[in-house]
């Protein structure tokens, strides 16, 4: 998708800084994809204490499986 934006050049720098990513392009999708994957994890974590297993439920077993 193509589009323009106006972005913080400081905050552009910034973040080269921290990445490997050498062009502006780079940078914008591995930043998309960290957020993805931040946002996605936090709301895992607040899904903490809903979930209610079965009794005979057993992780270890499954695990092992694999």
């Amino acid at each position: 998708m193509r589009t323009n934006v106006d972005l913080d050049e400081r905050l552009i720098e910034e973040a080269f800084r921290y990445s490997q990513s050498k062009t502006k392009k780079g940078l914008i999708h591995e930043a998309l994809k960290e957020f993805v994957e931040n946002r996605s994890r936090r709301n895992l974590l607040e899904l903490e204490g809903k979930i209610q297993f079965r009794e005979d439920y057993d992780y270890k077993a499954m695990r092992a499986a694999e």
